[in-house]
């Protein structure tokens, strides 16, 4: 019983931290876009952020997909 519960406060800690990274490349990708400049740094810096989105999700699936 109390492994289900450190199990299951690691998983909050977990999606907690998930939340905020994907806050965080999400925000980075729209600011951006509304910054407006499409100059090459702007856009690997897009790419850097669309792909650290791209990781947190894929990672989220993965969690998902192990507590199964």
């Amino acid at each position: 019983m109390s492994k289900d519960r450190i199990q299951k406060k690691g998983n909050s800690k977990i999606n907690l931290e998930w939340l905020f990274q994907s806050i965080a490349s999400v925000s980075w990708i729209v600011s951006v876009i509304v910054y407006g400049s499409y100059e090459l740094g702007d856009c690997l810096q897009l790419l850097a952020a669309t792909s650290w989105t791209v990781s947190n999700f894929m990672n989220y699936l993965s969690q998902q997909k192990a507590q199964s």
